[in-house]
C-alpha cells in the first residue's frame, strides 16, 4: 500500500506534533517541572499598601505614615505591642516582603472557621486582597480568597503577619 501526497503530509504532521508534545513534557521534567514547590509572593510584587484590615481593627496609609483605629465600638485595639508608626511599617514590610510556599496537595482544614482575616485595599486594584489565616493537620495555612492559593507558614511567621492572633489558644485545637 503506497501512501499518496495528502497521505504522507499528515504522516509528518501527526509525527511533528507527537515530536512537540514529547520535547515539551520532557523539558518541563528536565528542567524541574512545575510539581515543585516554590516561594511565592503573598501580595503582589511592587504592590502599593492603602489599607490593611483586620476583624476588629484598621490600619491605613496618611500620607507618609500609618495610623490604626479600632472597627468596633468599645473595643480597644488588641496589640500586643503599643503600635508606633516604625512597628505598623514594619507589619506592612512583612506582608510585603513575605514569600510562602505554595501548598499544592489537598491540606485539610475546616474552611468555615478561619482563625482570622486579612483584607489588603492596594493601590490600582478595584478589589481588596483578602486572606484567611487557617490551622490544620498542626500547621498553620494561608488561603488568599480571590485565586484560592493556599501557602503553608510557620508559627513565627504567623506571629509576624498576624501581630494580635492568640496563638496560644489555636494551639489547643
Amino acid at each position: 500500500m503506497r501512501l499518496g501526497r495528502k497521505g504522507w503530509n499528515n504522516v509528518i504532521i501527526f509525527s511533528m506534533l507527537i515530536m512537540i508534545f514529547f520535547l515539551n513534557g520532557w523539558h518541563k521534567q528536565f528542567l524541574g517541572g512545575e510539581d515543585e514547590p516554590t516561594l511565592q509572593p503573598v501580595l503582589p510584587l511592587q504592590s502599593f499598601v492603602l489599607t490593611l484590615s483586620f476583624v476588629d481593627q484598621k490600619i491605613e496609609r496618611i500620607g507618609t505614615s500609618w495610623r490604626t483605629t479600632a472597627l468596633k465600638e468599645n473595643t480597644p485595639v488588641r496589640w500586643d505591642w503599643d503600635a508606633s508608626q516604625q512597628q505598623l511599617a514594619e507589619l506592612i514590610n512583612h506582608w510585603q516582603t513575605a514569600a510562602l510556599m505554595q501548598v499544592n496537595e489537598s491540606v485539610v482544614f475546616n474552611p468555615n472557621s478561619p482563625l482570622y482575616v486579612a483584607t489588603f485595599e492596594l493601590a490600582g486594584e478595584r478589589l481588596p486582597w483578602v486572606y484567611l489565616l487557617y490551622k490544620g493537620n498542626g500547621k498553620y495555612y494561608l488561603l488568599e480568597k480571590n485565586s484560592q492559593r493556599v501557602m503553608g507558614l510557620d508559627l513565627a511567621t504567623a506571629k509576624q503577619l498576624f501581630p494580635s492572633v492568640d496563638f496560644s489558644k489555636s494551639e489547643l485545637h
